[in-house]
C-alpha cells in the first residue's frame, strides 16, 4: 500500500476522537496556550493534556514553552500527508467508478432485452 505508514495510522487514530478534532479545529485559527485550548472542555487539565500528547506524538501539533505557558500549534506536514493519502484514494475510487460506468454503458440493453 503506497501510503501505509505508522505516522499516518497514528494521525488517523488521533483524529478519531471528537475532543482531539475539536482541538485541531481551534488550532486552525492560530496558536493557543494550553489553558485557552482546555477552557471549553469539561475535563480536568491532566485528562486534556493526554489528548494533546496523542496529537503531539503523531505529529499533528507541536508545543513549546513560552514563559510560564505551553503554546500549541498545528503541524502542516502530517496534515498534508493525510490529505495526500485521501486524494490518492479519491482518485483510485473515481477511476474504478469510471471503469464501471464505461462497462455499464457498453452493456446497455435494447428494447428487445438484448445486450447492445
Amino acid at each position: 500500500m503506497p501510503y501505509h505508514s505508522a505516522p499516518l495510522d497514528l494521525a488517523f487514530h488521533a483524529l478519531s476522537d471528537p475532543t482531539r478534532r475539536a482541538v485541531v479545529s481551534r488550532l486552525a485559527e492560530g496558536e493557543l496556550p494550553v489553558s485557552a485550548l482546555a477552557e471549553p472542555f469539561d475535563m480536568a487539565l491532566p485528562s486534556f493534556a493526554q489528548h494533546l500528547k496523542v496529537l503531539e506524538d503523531c505529529g499533528l501539533i507541536a508545543s513549546e514553552k513560552r514563559g510560564r505557558s505551553r503554546w500549541c500549534r498545528l503541524e502542516r506536514a502530517r496534515f498534508e500527508e493525510a490529505a495526500n493519502w485521501m486524494q490518492a484514494e479519491r482518485r483510485r475510487w473515481a477511476a474504478r467508478l469510471d471503469r464501471l460506468e464505461a462497462y455499464l454503458d457498453g452493456t446497455e440493453e435494447n428494447d428487445d432485452g438484448k445486450t447492445i
